[in-house]
């Protein structure tokens, strides 16, 4: 495999070949960016199919919408009936919570919205304010049970943020395949799956971002990946965080302490074949760091790479790949 990487540029180069036309759709979804770029012998335009798909996983997952099945699932309106996407969404994120051993877990909404990374302003946080909010943060204590979700705490509230991009993204991938569609690009919001080839056979390639000052600094590649058949997600602090007494405070929160994480790692990549994964463990390896996050990648049934950006022991920038294939 060719490196490549970094915060996912899409430095995906383009052309016509071959007398084959090329697709390519770009809006916002999920208070993001989506780009879906595919190539098709019959040139047919699936933007409406698209636009539906979208709308679908926001009316289920988006914590910005108060008719949202999980805002529904939030609040303990009786009333919801969960759907397939919420479901798959709640396993990869228990499967992912069960993997890291609470490190990730769909729970920790309480936390992420009183630091001031959901859709409502943070609060001054204090030692008090952390402590009463980790009681609302346990995996082990939230469950799907005869299509519904059962809490030990009513209070307790779900965030699927860190797997909804990455299965916005397989789903668009699933929906191209069911249409004979085999060779496409598609990305919602950095997370990225490729398939098949460009028709002039050359693969995808995508670009990891370098790591950057603050969150308006202009985007760098540091390193590029060929994909074929595979998906690549980026999770990175230097972007998504907040300031509060001219500190940042990143959007990595260890459920454990109910603090963002502080670590070496600036970012974490990595590629599998499935985005929703892919998605579920970059955010594991930011909030564990660096020693942590190798031996999760290593430990998997499953091949995966990882590409690490950290900080050495001196303060310099280095960087790192993992490669397991079991």
């Amino acid at each position: 495999m060719k490196r490549i990487i970094n915060a996912l540029i899409l430095c995906c180069f383009l052309t016509n070949c071959n007398n084959v036309e090329k697709q390519q759709f770009f809006g916002t979804t999920q208070g993001s960016y989506y780009s879906i770029t595919y190539y098709d012998e019959q040139n047919r335009d699936f933007s409406h199919e698209f636009d539906s798909i979208f709308k679908e996983i926001e009316g289920t997952l988006s914590l910005w919408d108060e008719n949202s099945i999980i805002r529904k699932v939030n609040r303990n309106d009786t009333s919801v009936v969960l759907n397939q996407i919420f479901i798959d969404n709640f396993n990869y994120a228990i499967r992912a919570a069960e993997l890291s051993d609470g490190y990730f877990d769909p729970t920790v909404g309480p936390l992420v919205q009183a630091w001031g990374f959901h859709f409502k302003e943070g609060m001054e946080m204090t030692p008090e304010i952390v402590d009463s909010l980790k009681q609302l943060v346990d995996y082990r204590k939230i469950k799907i049970e005869n299509a519904k979700v059962i809490k030990e705490n009513p209070n307790m509230t779900l965030d699927f943020n860190a797997v909804a991009q990455g299965y916005t993204t397989d789903m668009i991938g699933e929906f191209l395949l069911s249409k004979n569609v085999n060779d496409f690009l598609v990305d919602v919001g950095g997370e990225i799956l490729a398939r098949g080839r460009k028709p002039n056979g050359d693969l995808w390639k995508v670009g990891i971002e370098k790591p950057a000052e603050n969150k308006d600094a202009e985007r760098i590649v540091q390193e590029i990946v060929e994909l074929h058949n595979q998906s690549i997600v980026t999770s990175g602090n230097y972007r998504k965080y907040v300031e509060r007494g001219g500190k940042r405070y990143s959007h990595s929160l260890d459920p454990m302490t109910g603090y963002p994480s502080e670590n070496s790692l600036l970012s974490a990549t990595v590629i599998c074949v499935n985005t929703s994964w892919a998605d579920c463990l970059a955010s594991i390896c930011m909030v564990v760091g660096l020693e942590k996050a190798k031996e999760i990648i290593e430990s998997g049934d499953y091949s995966v790479d990882a590409y690490f950006i950290y900080l050495d022991d001196n303060g310099d920038v280095k960087d790192l790949w993992v490669m397991h294939n079991p």
